[in-house]
């Protein structure tokens, strides 16, 4: 990514939960609920997920929907131009499968990361487990897990939580088992979960804005709150 004339590259220190503004929607978020929009050097605008890359930014928080209708009619074009200042810039044809395939990639990396740290739980004789022993925090599914499988998975989460008739069940991710698979790197992912707090957040935080993005109900990213022992998904503000 570049960082355009006059444009003071960021210093590293910019607070995580300063609200950003959607170019879109006029909307204002946390940054972590935004995919910021950056320029690479040739100028083509390309998602930054991870808001790392240099320079000026854009911050977009709509749906996949919404901004392909913006881009088509010319929405988008003007508001990255005001963005960033006039400065040259080209917008992919395909920016929203691009957008859709990086937050796809930020959420599999994540899940790696917490795998190699002990914290992801996988196998449905594992999880039950630890599910019915409260240690679980976040508890997903696979795309095109089995509905009797996901079902005693979610009853197991709830015992373990003391939180029965609460209606608390796991995330179905938008990813089915075989992506999971090529994703962790093992055989016939279908069932995850989280034994760490932070863990849990760090996921939820990613899948939200997948899911979003998807125009999916963003609610399903559940996270066990400590202190009253319910579930809760921070919202998507937007609009």
């Amino acid at each position: 990514m570049r960082n355009p004339r006059n444009e003071r590259v960021s210093s590293g220190i910019d607070n995580a939960k300063a609200e950003r503004t959607c170019i879109l929607s006029g909307g204002k978020a946390a940054r972590e609920d935004f995919v910021r929009l950056a320029i690479s050097p040739d100028g083509l605008v390309l998602p930054d997920v991870h808001a790392r890359a240099p320079g000026r930014g854009a911050w977009i928080g709509v749906s996949r929907a919404d901004l392909e209708k913006a881009l088509a009619k010319g929405k988008l074009k003007g508001a990255l131009a005001r963005a960033f200042k006039g400065a040259p810039l080209s917008i992919p044809d395909d920016l929203a499968d691009r957008i859709e395939q990086a937050l796809i990639r930020a959420l599999t990396e994540r899940l790696g990361l917490e795998l190699k740290s002990g914290k992801l739980l996988m196998g449905s004789d594992r999880i039950a487990q630890n599910a019915r022993e409260g240690r679980v925090e976040w508890l997903g599914h696979a795309a095109d897990a089995s509905e009797d499988g996901a079902r005693k998975l979610d009853q197991a989460w709830r015992v373990g939580r003391e939180v029965e008739g609460s209606g608390l069940k796991g995330t179905r991710l938008p990813l089915d088992r075989e992506a999971l698979s090529v994703a962790l790197g093992r055989d016939n992912v279908v069932h995850l979960a989280l034994n760490d707090r932070g863990a849990a957040d760090r996921v939820a935080s990613l899948l939200r804005r997948l899911l979003y993005f998807q125009g999916q109900a963003a609610a399903d990213a559940a996270v066990m709150d400590d202190d009253n022992g319910q579930a809760h998904a921070a919202p998507v503000t937007t609009n």
